[in-house]
């Protein structure tokens, strides 16, 4: 007995030693992993903000008496018409243009600016054939007063970002960061620039670092996750109350079961090609809108997009929802029976509601992998750089990770500022979807 009381000390001792290298090896796994998230967000903190040299091209005191920002779009056209009247053709070939860039030269006024404001008498006149100053004004007339003003500081005031600094450099070295500016850039004008700020958010993008802005990826993402939403949420939960609640258990529906499970591990690159192959070329009479005479009959849009991302996510919302529908106890099905309600009635007014949090939490967790998806957007068709802001599902589009993956890799060291500012503002759209979740599991959670 007392050999066997000392032999049952040991064994414990060995497992309570051992159940504490355990705990401690996966507190240290939790504890790098926290460390490694936390030292990448405070590279990412410190490159969106610093010290910052701006030098301009041309000076805005010699455009203008008056600052920039107070003229109206008609005299910031005129800005445009003195110093670049030729170019005024290739901006609303960028910004207002609804044909594609082939077509441009030939193309009647009416075809370019079709759905936007133009004199009527000039429908039919080939653009190329009015003058400057009529150009000018279908410009003018299309462009709102921030626009004009964008336009007319990144292509004739052209402010560069001479050099810059980081967040750390800029507070512990700024001493040396005013005199080093100083020697280098005597015209230059130093300031301390945070890159994610309200004007960045609200700007589309341009080709300079300093007017660039992150509303037209922004309104991209939106409108496609909006979409992917609707579209994934109804095939999503009707697939996944068909094969739990009305599919018998028989091989063939085994079989859907386990080749959706599978579906979830193809790579994101795939479902691009087969976006591209049935969205963007087969169907594309629809994604573009040509069938509705919405535009041509490009079908690289959002429809397309949304479309390619709902199927991508469909797998995991089904298997989500599969188990959000599991997890309602059967004495809930059957209470209902046994109150002479249907199958139907049962699932819609009783199972349903009590598995929505599992549900939504799903879908919320499945949007955001899709609003960081690249590849299959890329495979699509998204744009690396578009002009105009996206307003509808027939639209061009980019999103906010391709924003981010061209910023990245452009020479400009100061785009990977700008980058990094683009990062903060996805992490707060993925925190405030999980936010959503945990909010909505909290609110409709029922205990059984």
């Amino acid at each position: 007995m007392i050999n066997d009381d000392k032999s049952f000390k040991k064994r414990l001792a060995r497992r309570n030693m051992y159940g504490s290298i355990s705990a401690t090896f996966f507190f240290v796994a939790n504890l790098i992993g926290l460390l490694l998230i936390a030292a990448l967000f405070l590279h990412i903190i410190n490159q969106s903000m610093g010290y910052v040299v701006y030098v301009n091209r041309v000076e805005p005191e010699t455009l203008s008496e008056r600052p920039l920002e107070d003229l109206s779009e008609e005299e910031l056209g005129q800005l445009i018409l003195q110093n670049q009247p030729a170019r005024i053709r290739v901006y609303i070939r960028d910004y207002l243009s609804r044909v594609s860039n082939d077509e441009f030269a030939e193309a009647t006024v009416g075809a370019i600016l079709r759905g936007r404001e133009y004199p009527p008498e000039w429908g039919n006149i080939p653009l190329r054939d009015l003058e400057h100053e009529q150009q000018l004004e279908l410009l003018y007339r299309n462009m709102n007063q921030r626009q004009m003003l964008n336009l007319v500081v990144e292509n004739i005031v052209q402010p560069t970002a001479a050099k810059s600094w980081r967040l750390f450099e800029s507070l512990f070295h700024s001493d040396d960061i005013k005199q080093q500016a100083a020697e280098e850039f005597p015209n230059g004008d130093l300031k301390f620039h945070s890159w994610l700020n309200w004007d960045f958010l609200t700007r589309s993008v341009t080709s300079s670092a300093t007017t660039t802005g992150l509303k037209t990826a922004l309104l991209g993402s939106f409108w496609i996750i909006s979409i992917t939403a609707v579209t994934a949420l109804i095939l999503g939960v009707g697939a996944a109350i068909y094969l739990e609640e009305y599919a018998s258990d028989n091989w063939l529906n085994r079989a859907i079961e386990i080749n959706i499970r599978n579906l979830a591990a193809v790579p994101s690159v795939i479902y691009g090609m087969l976006g591209l192959a049935v969205f963007a070329r087969a169907l594309g009479e629809i994604t573009s809108g040509a069938v509705f005479g919405v535009t041509d009959s490009n079908g690289r849009t959002v429809l397309s997009a949304a479309l390619t991302l709902a199927i991508l996510i469909l797998p995991i919302l089904i298997v989500n929802a599969q188990e959000a529908l599991r997890a309602v106890p059967s004495s809930i099905r059957e209470g209902s029976y046994g109150m002479g309600a249907t199958r139907w009635q049962t699932v819609s007014r009783q199972v349903l509601p009590a598995a929505l949090p599992g549900i939504m939490t799903g879908v919320i967790l499945s949007m955001s992998r899709a609003i960081g998806e690249t590849a299959p957007l890329l495979v699509v068709g998204a744009s690396t750089f578009i002009g105009i802001d996206p307003n509808g599902p027939f639209s061009k589009f980019t999103v906010v990770p391709i924003q981010i993956y061209e910023w990245t890799n452009l020479p400009d060291q100061t785009f990977k500022s700008v980058a990094a500012a683009a990062i903060i503002a996805m992490l707060f759209v993925l925190l405030l979807l999980n936010a959503i979740a945990i909010i909505l599991r909290n609110r409709y959670s029922r205990s059984f």
